[in-house]
Formats: structure tokens, C-alpha cells, sequence
């Protein structure tokens, strides 16, 4: 609570766009609850979000893998928590489904760190927090595979949205004329000269 010691009327906490949005990731989170999930509104105030176009801020434990929770992209305040009892089965688990976009390492084991690093693939990766990985504007963004490809911000961004136009005029001398048919004399000069330098 000492970020947002109340949410529904504080500017600094953002809202969902529309309420046909903020009633899809309601019916994500009842759909995980039906399946066995455990749900956690992170409320510190204990404040009712009816009628507001804001949910709290929500941890999603022991999430079937079929819940649309766990298939499809959030875009919400909602944060699915994949627990396991070895580092392999977590990484087994992200490389088991689509590419992710995003990839979050809590933990200060710098040999098991390294190791997802290394065994996974993922746009992008934040550890010991969500999210920041987005918002280094010296190092590019963006998805593999399912969760898009290319990357943007600064000259990545510039790159992956330009269009390159390459050109290229050929000189009124030029040597390549001499190796193009009809193949005679001239031909047979200068193959044999290419062969001595070669």
C-alpha cells in the first residue's frame, strides 16, 4: 500500500480503456477461479471497483495452462504466477507454449538467473521487477515469433520501421561489359588474365 494507498480515486493509478476490456479481464479472472486458481486483489484500502472502469491489481496463483488467462495476451493489471519446484520445470513451461513477449526472473541466484537467460527465448526480459525492460530507451523492444517481430525505440525502431532503396547505376566504363556474350577473343583475354591473378 505505500505506492497506492488507495486506488479507485487516485489519478496516478491508471484505468482500463473501455469497459468492454475491463469486463474481459473480470471474466479472465472468474474463469481462473472456476478452474481452482487462487486470486489476490492486491487492495489495500479495501475499496469496492464497481462502477469504476479500474481493477485492482491482481496475483493469479495455480492457473490451469487451458484458462484464456494463460493462453492470450492480458493487457491489464493481472499477473498470472507460474509456480514450480525446479528452475527446469519453469523453463520447460516457457519454452512450452508461444514465445513471450515479455519474461520476469525474481530471484538472487545468479547461476539459475543466467540459466533461464540462457534456455529460454523471450522479446524481452525484466528481473527483479515487471515490465522496466520496455522502458530503457537504449535497448530495443520487441516480440519473437507469436508476440511480433522486429523491435522499436531509437535507432532500432528507426531500422525496423524504414524501408531501405538500394540503388545502384552502372558507369558507362565498365569492365563487366567484357565479360557478358558474345564470348570470342576478348573473352578469352581476359579470363586468362583473371586466372593468372587469381
Amino acid at each position: 500500500g505505500r505506492l497506492y494507498p488507495s486506488l479507485v480515486a487516485n489519478p496516478d493509478y491508471t484505468a482500463i480503456a473501455g469497459e468492454r476490456h475491463r469486463q474481459r479481464l473480470v471474466d479472465l479472472i472468474e474463469e481462473a477461479r472456476s478452474a481452482g486458481a487462487r486470486i489476490q486483489d492486491v487492495n489495500p484500502a479495501s475499496e469496492s471497483f464497481v462502477g469504476s472502469r479500474k481493477l485492482p491489481p491482481t496475483l493469479i496463483l495455480g492457473v490451469p495452462a487451458a484458462t484464456r488467462l494463460m493462453r492470450e495476451e492480458i493487457f491489464g493489471p493481472l499477473l498470472p504466477i507460474v509456480e514450480y519446484d525446479d528452475v527446469g520445470d519453469a523453463i520447460a513451461h516457457v519454452n512450452g507454449g508461444e514465445r513471450p513477449l515479455a519474461l520476469y526472473w525474481f530471484g538472487r541466484d545468479p547461476a539459475r538467473r543466467e540459466r533461464v537467460l540462457r534456455e529460454t527465448i523471450a522479446g524481452g526480459v525484466t528481473i527483479n521487477d515487471c515490465l522496466f525492460h520496455l522502458a530503457q530507451e537504449h535497448q530495443p523492444y520487441g516480440g519473437v515469433g507469436a508476440s511480433g517481430m522486429g523491435v522499436y525505440h531509437g535507432e532500432w525502431g528507426f531500422r525496423t520501421f524504414s524501408q531501405m532503396k538500394p540503388v545502384f547505376h552502372q558507369s558507362n566504363l565498365s569492365g563487366v561489359a567484357l565479360l557478358r556474350p558474345p564470348y570470342g577473343k576478348m573473352f578469352d583475354l581476359v579470363v586468362a588474365a583473371l586466372k593468372r591473378i587469381a
